[in-house]
């Protein structure tokens, strides 16, 4: 989900509705005492059911995180390690390689941060522009001079930027399925109709307003989560940034 405080309100609606739907059908077929105990039975289940799911949706979406969190910092290895191997490169070519290497490093923070979509374009075509240059300046270097052991560390630093960039965009692609999500509702919304009309009209005040609150909060956390770009939660690229810091020497 690309939108967490959607998921929030829309969650939130939907599901209240699907339990005042549960009261609404109590009201007009109440169960008997018999029922009674196989409601309570029921929405144990299924509430115990939906606990599972969420769970398991949470984790999904924690590991995409921690795996966002792990390209960036590979991300940065990889570039301050390139940036010290320059010096295996002549002189000239090492000073250029390091230039693009800073303004390399730029772009790939601002991915991290921009939250609109058409600076997001700019950032990509500015990042596969400069990762041209980068991989034409070592080649051309690997052209230059006699090829040694010492120019292939270089050439495989090199190698490395690149590969990384490629493993964080299919970690920011990686979210959980749709189809989860789809699962994931239609087993609130029974949980939910059972629970309205199951539950004692004693007990059916304001409180009904928990179960549905409680749930899309849950969902809310998730979405927000799996949301590189749109959630609260979002991976800061504090080793891009140190960094960053360190090559830009105040």
């Amino acid at each position: 989900m690309r939108a967490p405080f959607l998921v929030l309100t829309l969650s939130f609606v939907v599901l209240w509705l699907s339990e005042r739907l549960g009261v609404a059908l109590r009201k007009r077929q109440p169960p008997d005492d018999g029922m009674s105990h196989d409601l309570d039975v029921l929405v144990a289940a299924t509430l115990t059911l939906l606990g599972l799911i969420i769970g398991f949706s949470f984790s999904m979406a924690t590991n995409r995180y921690d795996q966002r969190k792990y390209c960036e910092e590979a991300e940065a290895n990889a570039i301050g390690t390139e940036y010290l191997r320059a010096d295996l490169l002549p002189t000239a070519d090492a000073a250029r390689l390091r230039t693009l290497l800073v303004n390399y490093l730029d772009q790939r923070i601002l991915f991290y941060k921009t939250r609109d979509g058409n600076q997001l374009r700019q950032i990509n075509d500015a990042t596969a522009e400069l990762q041209a240059q980068l991989w034409t300046g070592v080649a051309i270097s690997a052209d230059a001079v006699h090829p040694s052991p010492v120019l292939a560390l270089a050439i495989s630093g090199m190698n490395d930027v690149l590969n990384s960039l490629g493993y964080t965009q299919a970690a920011w692609w990686n979210r959980i399925p749709k189809a989860a999500w789809v699962l994931m509702a239609l087993i609130a919304i029974c949980a939910n109709v059972v629970f309205g009309y199951g539950g004692r009209r004693s007990t059916m005040g304001a409180i009904h307003l928990l179960l549905p609150l409680v749930l899309s909060i849950a969902f809310f956390l998730i979405a927000d989560i799996d949301s590189p770009r749109r959630g609260v939660i979002r991976v800061t690229p504090q080793n891009l940034i140190s960094l960053a810091e360190s090559l830009h020497p105040r």
